[in-house]
């Protein structure tokens, strides 16, 4: 069986066969292009996991803003939660820092439609673009509280 016939019909055993053919130097015999193609994958993932944290914690400030009477240690454990999970991830891929306030505004699109979802508020409660910056919102002393215009 070639090495794209295995990576498409068993990835696991195509995955372990081009790791012992790398750690043996034998790159000739690699599977190149569906290497690169997983690498590349790799790095879409942790794009991916800072986004879905990002979607959390800004839907929980929105429902901590916006709810305030259902405001519970469950809504607070997972801001905690989801600002050290951040904080951890950018750790680990640096190279993800630049990117952040573009994908703020990207993810607090998806935020807002879970906020309006989890709440039954009027989505027009919810401000079209994020009302704060990723480093108001990675403030372990920042809790929004409903403002009145």
């Amino acid at each position: 069986m070639t090495a794209s016939n295995l990576y498409e019909q068993d990835f696991y055993a195509w995955a372990n066969e081009q790791a012992a053919l790398l750690r043996s130097g034998q790159l000739s015999a690699a599977d190149i292009e569906h290497i690169a193609e997983e690498i590349e994958s790799m790095g879409k993932t942790e794009k991916r996991e800072l986004v879905s944290r990002l979607i959390v914690l800004l839907s929980h400030l929105l429902k901590w803003q916006f709810q305030p009477t259902r405001r519970g240690a469950s809504w607070e454990a997972t801001i905690r939660t989801q600002r050290r999970a951040l904080e951890r991830h950018l750790k680990d891929n640096p190279s993800l820092s630049p990117q952040v306030p573009e994908t703020v505004e990207d993810a607090y699109g998806d935020a807002r439609v879970s906020a309006y979802g989890e709440t039954g508020l009027p989505e027009a409660t919810f401000p079209s673009e994020c009302p704060w910056t990723y480093e108001r919102i990675m403030d372990a002393t920042f809790w929004p509280e409903e403002e009145r215009h």
